[in-house]
């Protein structure tokens, strides 16, 4: 190999030690995706495809369904990857007890918090992108205001036009317009409060009119109609438009009351309403769940007529034929054949893209999975996230003891078979449920963080 392909291999050291340490811990690495993506070229390209009419103004919906373990978490953060460098905006939060689409008690404002604290651009992927988001629609105006010789105030207000006259969009326009007045007169105070509202962080209404002179906050009731006003925002700001991205969505699955279960279900059909009929502009969501989530009669979002039809299958795909054009992408389990690449690609990511520094050759990859295999069986390779950090902290020891040799530790590795939290009862959690609101199972289980890289 030449100095200079050398050199165009070699994996950063950001890059590489992110995706290491975030594997051997069991989740997600936020950087470095391409480096452990194999396969999944079919999907990655449907999606796309939905990124392309966000950026063109359009609204899309996907809903990623997989068994546990089979990756629906790192195909979302490599989606949101692709969408940023694509010059869209994209929003991620996870679900959860306090988190949710339709509440009484905050619990939707908290999810709206969650995804603008998490809201991201190209220039800010690791999120708290709000500021600059606001920041980036000011100096635009700026540039407008001095090409047309008009006061800036006044190109100001005329973009935001746009939004006032949509639900709740004069506060938000009044909103940004007191960003800009801060900007103007320095007060950092009111930017500030500004960017504040914006990210939903005000919890009454006299603290926002205090502030800002609005009589209108984030809360339970237009969590749903804030995002559509932002996803017009970022594309008056210059950006292609919104991608929000959920996961863990088995916690509305796991609500033990089923007036709370139907709420949301309800807020999530209008949602899927609005994003297939193209109602909502420069906005798209992309959904992570398992296939229990989805299709259980009694408590999956089958079990709401109205998202059942909307979500069913093509009745002709199946027996080798797929349609990756409606909402709902179901992605498959990993194959020996990918596992053993990931492995390979997880050596190189390890030697930082220099093949002379490989800790193990070939045969231990092979060795390793044979191992594997007999310990829980295809396990190792559907649900793989215990088999990915076993074969990181192999490499592990052997780079920090050079004298080791990979033949006898492979013996040593200790693999677990994974269960699936998402399937265990939840009568009990219903049973002690005695609102709306409550009933809801702690357990984190729908989100298989790394689980598997097949992309």
């Amino acid at each position: 190999m030449t100095e200079g392909s050398r050199r165009e291999r070699t994996i950063r050291t950001r890059d590489r030690d992110a995706i290491i340490q975030s594997l051997r811990a069991g989740v997600v690495p936020r950087r470095g995706h391409h480096h452990v993506q194999v396969g999944r070229a079919d999907e990655v390209e449907a999606v796309m495809r939905d990124l392309e009419r966000v950026a063109d103004g359009g609204s899309a919906i996907r809903f990623i369904i997989g068994e546990y373990g089979s990756g629906k978490t790192f195909f979302l953060f490599l989606v949101r990857s692709i969408a940023l460098e694509k010059g869209l905006v994209t929003a991620h939060g996870d679900l959860a007890p306090d988190r949710r689409l339709h509440a009484t008690g905050g619990q939707a404002r908290s999810l709206y918090a969650e995804l603008m604290a998490n809201l991201a651009t190209r220039t800010k992927p690791d999120g708290g992108a709000v500021a600059s988001v606001v920041e980036r629609f000011v100096t635009s105006a700026l540039k407008q205001a001095r090409t047309e010789g008009a006061p800036v105030e006044e190109v100001v207000h005329e973009r935001l036009d746009e939004l006032s006259n949509l639900p709740g969009g004069y506060d938000f326009a009044e909103v940004v317009a007191a960003y800009w007045r801060g900007h103007e007169t320095g007060d950092d105070g009111l930017q500030s409060d500004a960017v504040r509202w914006l990210r939903g962080e005000f919890t009454t209404k006299t603290d926002a009119r205090k502030a800002l002179g609005v009589r209108t906050i984030v809360d339970d009731d237009n969590v749903y109609e804030r995002l559509k006003l932002f996803a017009r925002f970022v594309r008056l700001a210059g950006y292609g438009g919104l991608v929000v991205a959920w996961d863990e969505l088995v916690n509305l699955y796991k609500l033990g009351s089923g007036i709370a279960r139907r709420n949301n279900y309800e807020q999530l059909l209008r949602i899927v309403n609005d994003s297939l009929q193209g109602a909502s502009v420069g906005l798209g969501f992309l959904l992570g769940g398992t296939p229990e989530l989805l299709m259980d009669p009694r408590k999956g979002l089958y079990s709401y007529e109205a998202l059942r039809s909307r979500l069913e299958e093509n009745r002709f795909a199946g027996d080798g034929y797929k349609d990756l054009t409606g909402p709902v992408i179901h992605l498959a389990n990993l194959s020996q054949e990918e596992l053993y690449l990931l492995l390979e690609k997880l050596r190189d990511v390890y030697a930082s893209g220099d093949p002379e520094a490989h800790l193990v050759p070939d045969d231990a990859l092979r060795a390793f999975m044979v191992h594997c295999s007999e310990r829980i069986g295809d396990a190792y390779f559907r649900t793989p996230r215990n088999t990915i950090k076993a074969f990181l902290d192999l490499l592990a020891v052997l780079d920090q003891n050079p004298e080791a040799s990979w033949e006898e530790l492979v013996g040593r590795v200790q693999v677990g078979r994974e269960e699936n939290p998402d399937l265990r009862p939840l009568e009990d959690e219903e049973a002690a449920s005695g609102s709306e609101d409550v009933g809801l199972d702690d357990g984190r289980g729908e989100d298989d963080e790394l689980a598997s890289f097949t992309l």
